[in-house]
């Protein structure tokens, strides 16, 4: 490997960005591949692209044919995070099972009542006002983001911030007279529909959910088909990219 592709890759990990690392395995050359924000070759093969969006949304590594032999993609993803804006009952029963199933949970309140060590014990939990929460956290493409407080307050800041983000998935709870009422506000915020469609309003699969255990897994379903099934042309499949 060269050093500047180890450097680079040592260095994405470390700020944690989604990477594959392509080899070429019959002439060992190696190319770094992103899914976004970075400046690379524009005269990527489709087929490689395809590939190591599939192999990063996966987590799996592959080999596929290309004109120049096999090539070996690897993928380095960073942890998958969630961000919950809101210590409510909801949350206490999505925590765990996010927790179960891989994911980093952060929860965001600035009601310290709610979002308290005792509520959640060994969670990351921050009383900050959620933009200035979530610009600590740098939520990225491997982040999910959840608001349930139905306060605007509280939720609008934290949308805004997940909508100009590229998180994979952002759910807000509340009716859909209150998701109107919420992309009202979006909209005079200067939002776009094309924005304000990646929001899941009301969140979750609609599988019926009445209990707080019930809703969290409607949306931990939600999250996991955004994550590994992406609708064509959605935003969390968007701009692979190549480095050399």
């Amino acid at each position: 490997m060269k050093q500047e592709i180890l450097t680079q890759l040592q260095a994405d990990r470390a700020a944690k960005i989604p990477v594959v690392l392509g080899t070429f395995l019959n002439s060992g050359e190696q190319r770094l591949f992103y899914l976004y924000g970075k400046k690379g070759l524009k005269d990527i093969d489709p087929r490689i692209g395809e590939a190591a969006r599939a192999a990063m949304l996966e987590d799996k590594p592959r080999t596929i044919e290309t004109d120049d032999g096999p090539l070996f993609l690897n993928v380095f993803n960073p942890p998958l995070r969630l961000i919950l804006v809101g210590a409510v009952h909801i949350a206490q029963a999505l925590v765990p099972m996010a927790q179960f199933a891989g994911y980093e949970v952060a929860v965001i309140d600035p009601r310290s009542a709610f979002g308290s060590e005792a509520r959640f014990p060994g969670v990351w939990l921050s009383n900050d006002w959620p933009d200035e929460a979530m610009a600590q956290l740098k939520p990225d493409l491997r982040t999910a983001v959840v608001t349930l407080t139905h306060d605007p307050k509280v939720d609008d800041p934290a949308l805004q911030t997940a909508l100009k983000s590229d998180v994979f998935y952002i759910g807000a709870l509340g009716s859909k007279k209150t998701h109107a009422s919420r992309l009202e506000r979006l909209t005079a915020a200067g939002f776009e529909p094309d924005d304000l469609a990646r929001i899941h309003g009301p969140v979750g699969l609609s599988i019926g959910a009445k209990t707080p255990a019930e809703i969290a897994i409607a949306i931990l379903g939600q999250m996991t088909q955004a994550l590994r099934q992406p609708a064509p042309g959605s935003h969390s499949g968007a701009n692979t990219s190549a480095a050399a």
